[in-house]
């Protein structure tokens, strides 16, 4: 069939054709702007989960979500090069410079120049100006280089600004166990006087598994603070809804036995859903989608996945982390004791422990309780097996 107009779309955080599966977290964050707009209160969100589960997909939902509404939104994501700070200076100057006027209210102005000095707090040859004087206008001093203080600042002034017109503010943060320590306790002390003093402020976080722990570690009362989900990959019921209806919606039908075959090949993982879809359409003649079709589909797409989505991670490893996945993979994705992990490396745990840390940190691995590894990618184990021996 036609591939330009095959409807799967694998890709990190590419919004499939049919998002099934996750109302009930699109109806969390509706009631949550509904309450913040209303003048209650609300809990922030954490959705949690494995690679590919869709959580990406989500908060760009929700920022979707936010936006339609006017709020002040800004979606970023750890883990990079950049710190915290610059990440949410850098995506709040838009939203907050499309309110920027000579008649805005006193404490929008007073969130501008707050701004301005948030800016400076990381870049002092910074040029924003947002076209208006803002001499002798109050605000400012979220330039201490303490990030709580200088966080909670402006977040307070930017949420009393969005109040004034009639909106909220959402801050969105993806790869949120990225965050450093300092970071987290910032988002957490945020988030706290938000809920006590009634700002209309909303945080989403996503995550792997790991992340209401970090969050823990951060501040103690974080499980107070936050709605957490856990994310998960989709029943059989729902895998395939999200395999047929994209299809449906382009006039082509799937066999039942092809649907079948790809819920139990890809586990309902939405990430494989979409690849296997795609690499499925463009084996198809048509109209309808054969078993055979999918049994093609499914080869291909996990050739692609092997040499793409497994392999970047896998060459991330270095030999020592290599053997020490090679350990963890005769348990599946199940999970691994590190103890058990160190019997088969013929070694001490205590000496392993700098490739499980290193693992952890690169994504790779997760800590799911105390003297337990997993996989953060499903289906990771049985690549793994696959590989040959160096």
């Amino acid at each position: 069939m036609n591939p330009v107009n095959n409807p799967y779309a694998p890709g990190a955080g590419r919004p499939p054709a049919a998002l099934v599966g996750r109302d009930s977290q699109l109806a969390t964050w509706r009631v949550a702007l509904d309450r913040l707009e209303g003048g209650r209160s609300s809990q922030s969100l954490t959705m949690y989960g494995l690679r590919g589960v869709g959580k990406t997909v989500l908060l760009t939902e929700f920022y979707k979500l936010a936006h339609e509404r006017d709020w002040i939104a800004a979606r970023v994501e750890a883990g990079t090069d950049k710190s915290l700070r610059q990440l949410l200076g850098e995506a709040l100057h838009d939203p907050v410079a499309d309110l920027a006027r000579p008649n805005a209210g006193a404490k929008l102005l007073k969130a501008l120049k707050t701004m301005l000095s948030f800016k400076a707090s990381y870049d002092a040859t910074g040029t924003w100006n947002f076209g208006l004087d803002l001499t002798g206008t109050a605000g400012g001093g979220a330039d201490t280089g303490l990030l709580e203080t200088d966080f909670g600042k402006l977040l307070k002034d930017l949420a009393a600004a969005a109040s004034e017109e009639g909106v909220g503010l959402a801050i969105l943060i993806d790869e949120a166990q990225d965050l450093s320590r300092e970071e987290l306790t910032a988002v957490c002390s945020a988030a706290h006087q938000a809920g006590q003093l009634g700002w209309p402020l909303l945080f989403a976080l996503t995550g792997l598994p790991s992340l209401p722990r970090v969050l823990a570690e951060a501040k103690s009362y974080s499980e107070r603070l936050f709605h957490f989900t856990q994310i998960e990959h989709l029943d059989d019921s729902l895998a395939w809804e999200a395999i047929t209806k994209p299809a449906e919606d382009e006039g082509v039908l799937w066999d039942d036995n092809a649907v079948r075959f790809i819920v139990q090949e890809t586990s309902g993982y939405p990430y494989f859903i979409q690849q296997f879809g795609q690499d499925t359409w463009n084996e198809a003649a048509g109209p309808t989608i054969t078993i055979s079709d999918a049994k093609v589909g499914a080869a291909r797409g996990r050739t692609t996945l092997d040499v793409g989505f497994f392999r970047a991670r896998w060459d991330r490893a270095t030999r020592a982390e290599q053997a020490y996945l090679r350990a963890m993979a005769l348990d599946g994705d199940s999970g691994s004791s590190s103890g058990e992990v160190a019997v088969r490396l013929g070694k001490r745990a205590s000496s392993l422990g700098p490739a499980r840390a290193s693992l952890i940190a690169k994504g790779l691995i997760y800590a799911p309780e105390h003297g337990v590894v997993a996989f953060t990618v499903p289906g990771m184990a049985d690549f793994i097996q696959r590989q040959p021996q160096n």
